[in-house]
């Protein structure tokens, strides 16, 4: 059944040429040889401010490039999140956007004290780079941002099911290992998952 899928690429690094970069042309790639329709945005070509208070989060304008996003968003059915592990967690960037993107009255909503999950319906593959081995950060770190951002950002506004790739050991993988994660994730494209 073909879907409908947005591709957020998190890397903060302006030009492509990342491996993050190549993963997500392939989910792509994957997606549209599958049927599906696909849109992307690469947060780094987005010009939008940092949130700095409560009082902007919940009540601040939302700048034009993020009204662009939301759109996106609420059309999608599938959210493909794609970023490298920066200081154990998301790059500052990527997450000042998800700050903008999903604010009250967009993702979530409060009344009476009571969270309203508004992007209910949509499912998310997060998929993460990082130099260190994905068996480390899994065990060893608990695989801790991560789990923040599926429990506390996209659990949160509704998004379920989650699933999440970690891709370890970036920067010492070798061509075949690396040429494998392609082939994978244009097989996760393919399927829409």
């Amino acid at each position: 059944m073909a879907r409908r899928i947005l591709v957020l690429q998190g890397h903060p690094t302006p030009g492509g040429g990342h491996f993050g970069n190549a993963l997500a042309e392939a989910y792509i790639r994957g997606a549209m040889a599958g049927g599906h329709e696909v849109r992307e945005i690469v947060v780094t070509e987005l010009e939008f401010p940092i949130l700095r208070s409560k009082a902007e989060w919940e009540e601040g304008p939302v700048p034009l490039a993020i009204q662009g996003a939301q759109a996106a968003i609420a059309w999608a059915e599938h959210l493909v999140l794609i970023y490298p592990l920066w200081l154990g967690t998301l790059p500052a960037l990527f997450k000042a956007f998800l700050e903008q993107a999903l604010r009250p009255g967009f993702a979530l909503d409060s009344r009476a004290g009571a969270f309203s999950k508004r992007l209910r319906g949509k499912s998310a593959r997060i998929v993460v780079t990082m130099g260190m081995p994905a068996l480390v950060y899994r065990w060893y770190f608990g695989a801790h941002s991560l789990k923040n951002l599926e429990r506390n950002i996209l659990a949160f506004c509704g998004i379920a099911p989650i699933r999440e790739t970690i891709v370890g050991s970036v920067e010492t993988m070798g061509r075949a290992k690396g040429r494998r994660w392609i082939e994978r994730l244009e097989r996760l494209g393919r399927g829409g998952g």
